[in-house]
This record gives C-alpha cells, sequence and structure tokens, in this order.
C-alpha cells in the first residue's frame, strides 16, 4: 500500500517551519513529518472494516495545509490526542475490495467516497452506544467523543493505492454519477454546507470572498438552493472568472477596490480612517468567506451590513489576529463549519451528501471545468505543485489511480 502521511510531530514542525523561508523543499526532506511510504497490506483491524482500493483523488488545501506544514501546534484542534497521523487525501473515490463478516451496508465491488475518515473518529466509527449528541443528529464531524480512541483507526488515506476504513466512515455512491461526479461530491457538499448555514434570501444580496474551489462550489450551492438571491463573487484570475460567470454569478469583483465595489453593488458607503483603517455601513446581508485568511475574515466583518451575517467557511490552520470589533459593534454574526453533516432543506433532513447527490443527478450542480488536471501518483510533487500555482489555470487537481 503507497500512501503519504503526515505525523503530528511537534519538534519536526517547528525545525521545518524555521528553515522553509530559506528551503522551500525541505517540506519533503527526510526533516519533515511528512512520508510517502510503501507500507504492507493492512489486515482488516474488525469485524465491520473494509478494504478500499482508490479511484481519483482531488488535491485539497487542507491536506496541502498539513503536508507544507503550514499548521500551527498552537491551535486548537492539535490540542486532541485523536490527531496523531493524517493520512492524506479525503476527495476520494474508490471500490471495496474485501468486508468484514459483519459488514451490512456494503459489499465487494461497491463505489463509495470518503465520508467521515478524515475528519477523525466519531461514535459510529468507534461503536459506541449511545452516540453523542451531534452524531445522533447527523453531525459526525463534531463528535463530543472524537478523542477517545476506542477502536482501532484505518490506515492509508486518498493519496495512495487504497486505505482501510470502518463501514460507517465511507458513503456509497450511485452507478449514476461517474468517477469525477463522485470524487467531487465531498467539496460540491462542503458548499452545500456552507450555504445552509446562513442561506440568502430571494431580496437578499450575499458576497462569496474567494473562488478557488470552496468559493465556486459555494456559488453553485446558493445558486441552486436560493436561486432568486444576489450573489457577487471575488475572483483574483481570469479562469476563474470566467468559471464564476459560468455558474450564475450577478458581480464579479475582479481588480477592482474591494471597498468601493462593495458601495457599488449595495449601495453602502465607505468610510477611511487614519492608517489605512476603512469601515462600510450597509453592506451585504450575507458574506461567504470562502478563504479563511486574517485579512479575508477582517474585511468581510466590514464588508456586512448592521445585523448581518458572516460565514467562514474557507480555514486556517493557525492562530490570527483580527479586529472582531464589527461583532459588537455592527452586531455581526460570525458563524463557522466543518465541513459537511446535516442539513435541514424544503423541510427535509438529508445528510450533506445525500443533498448534494441528489442536486447533481437534477443538474443543479456540476462538475464541468473544474477537474482540470490530472496526475499519476507517481508525479505527486508535480501534482502539488500544480495546485498551488493558479497561473496553472487549476480549480481541482486530482490523481486519477484508473
Amino acid at each position: 500500500m503507497r500512501t503519504i502521511y503526515v505525523d503530528k510531530d511537534i519538534p519536526r514542525m517547528l525545525a521545518v517551519k524555521a528553515v522553509k523561508p530559506v528551503w522551500g523543499n525541505v517540506v519533503y526532506s527526510r526533516l519533515s513529518s511528512s512520508r510517502f511510504v510503501d507500507l504492507p497490506d493492512p489486515e482488516l483491524p474488525g469485524p465491520r472494516w473494509i478494504r478500499l482500493k482508490n479511484r481519483m483523488c482531488g488535491i485539497c488545501a487542507t491536506d496541502l495545509s498539513l503536508l507544507t506544514v503550514d499548521a500551527d501546534p498552537k491551535i486548537a484542534p492539535a490540542a486532541l490526542p485523536g490527531h496523531q497521523r493524517f493520512y492524506l487525501g479525503h476527495e476520494v473515490v474508490s471500490t471495496v475490495e474485501e468486508v468484514g463478516p459483519d459488514v451490512t451496508t456494503l459489499k465487494v465491488g461497491d463505489r463509495v467516497i470518503m465520508w467521515t475518515r478524515f475528519q477523525g473518529a466519531n461514535c459510529l466509527s468507534q461503536e459506541i452506544e449511545p452516540p453523542c449528541r451531534q452524531c445522533e443528529a447527523g453531525n459526525y464531524p463534531l463528535c463530543e467523543n472524537a478523542s477517545k480512541g476506542i477502536g482501532p483507526r484505518g490506515v492509508g488515506g486518498g493519496w495512495g493505492d487504497g486505505y482501510t476504513a470502518h463501514e460507517f466512515e465511507v458513503y456509497p455512491v450511485p452507478d449514476t454519477l461517474s468517477d469525477e461526479q463522485a470524487m467531487m461530491v465531498e467539496p460540491l457538499g462542503v458548499g452545500v454546507h456552507t450555504a445552509l448555514r446562513k442561506l440568502p434570501q430571494a431580496d437578499e444580496r450575499a458576497l462569496i470572498v474567494g473562488s478557488g474551489i470552496a468559493g465556486l462550489c459555494t456559488l453553485q450551492a446558493l445558486r441552486a438552493l436560493s436561486p432568486a438571491c444576489h450573489i457577487s463573487i471575488m475572483a483574483r484570475y481570469p479562469h476563474q472568472q470566467e468559471m464564476a460567470r459560468k455558474f450564475g454569478a450577478d458581480e464579479i469583483i475582479g481588480s477592482e477596490d474591494s471597498y468601493e465595489a462593495v458601495a457599488r453593488i449595495t449601495g453602502a458607503i465607505v468610510y477611511n480612517g487614519m492608517m489605512g483603517n476603512r469601515m462600510c455601513l450597509g453592506g451585504f446581508d450575507v458574506v461567504f468567506d470562502c478563504v479563511g485568511s486574517a485579512q479575508t475574515i477582517q474585511h468581510s466583518l466590514r464588508w456586512a451590513r448592521s445585523g448581518g451575517t458572516v460565514v467562514q467557511s474557507g480555514i486556517t490552520l493557525a492562530p490570527m489576529h483580527v479586529d472582531l470589533t464589527p461583532i459588537w459593534n455592527q452586531e455581526i454574526d460570525l458563524i463557522g463549519l466543518n465541513s459537511h453533516g446535516c442539513e435541514t432543506w424544503n423541510g427535509k433532513q438529508y445528510e450533506t451528501f445525500a443533498l448534494t447527490i441528489e442536486l447533481l443527478q437534477q443538474g443543479k450542480l456540476t462538475i464541468d471545468g473544474l477537474v482540470t488536471h490530472r496526475f499519476t501518483l507517481e508525479r505527486w510533487q508535480e501534482a502539488i505543485a500544480t495546485a498551488q500555482d493558479k497561473r496553472s489555470k487549476s480549480i481541482r487537481v486530482a490523481f486519477d489511480y484508473r
């Protein structure tokens, strides 16, 4: 089993962080805690476990942050004992090769996508009864028992030949979806979950900050779930702007001054204080920050109208210095999300993936133009460089094992 993983080895992480400014490729060296290894195929560790052979896997920014040691050991998740080794690659479609004797939900030959495995253990995968309130509600990434360490953990991930998983860590996909569509259910699902955290109404204006895969998937989800709302999106690169137009953005903010663009679109008034300090009164009803840097969060809070909402979808795996005064001064709600979970839509309860697949089958979501590059695993460093360099016109770069 070939696989790529990153260990939570704090001394190594700190050493790589110190060296990386002068030696960028240190992240691929023996000094790093990341490894590309060829392991013996592990035995299934329990009767409800399965073995999977990978078909395709996307390269996500979260994987890249772990690989390139952008994660800071002082963030809250790093304190949890359940997070010790990360097998990279979670936007993965695979085929079931072997099932344990007590597996009831899957059979050999089924196609599945990774569901909860990357987010960590939960009550289902640890076989805890009764489940915690989050798992009971279907929000497995928020499991309150995630770090109890009950039972085995799987080996391998999407960046490699295959992996082992508990049967409830993967999600079956219908035959009507292609491998490419199945692989993209996870990022599209994050877009659906993002949109439903604060879905704009028909008469409201929304702003999406960032036009990478997260921003473009959120744009599609908003257009599918609230087709009459007004959607603006910030897109830096021409290929991102082209995709934003294709997916139905009403306004695209490119090189224009962002504060002036907010004023033009919403009628907000821009005030310029000392030392570059700027603030809008008025603004967007909802701002979806699909970048999640300190800079974008700070600006997003100033681009939302009083009483509006900022949804933080993008993540930065490091502590940040951010001016939060708009939260009290303008009564802005700042809410976050963790990948996917359970949704309420049109009076029904859905797993995020189930709703996403339904929208794909209805043609309300599409992957057209999103998977821009494909690489074999042997070219993994080239694939990563392509994903990191937006001048390559990459949107989603994928490993193709077929």
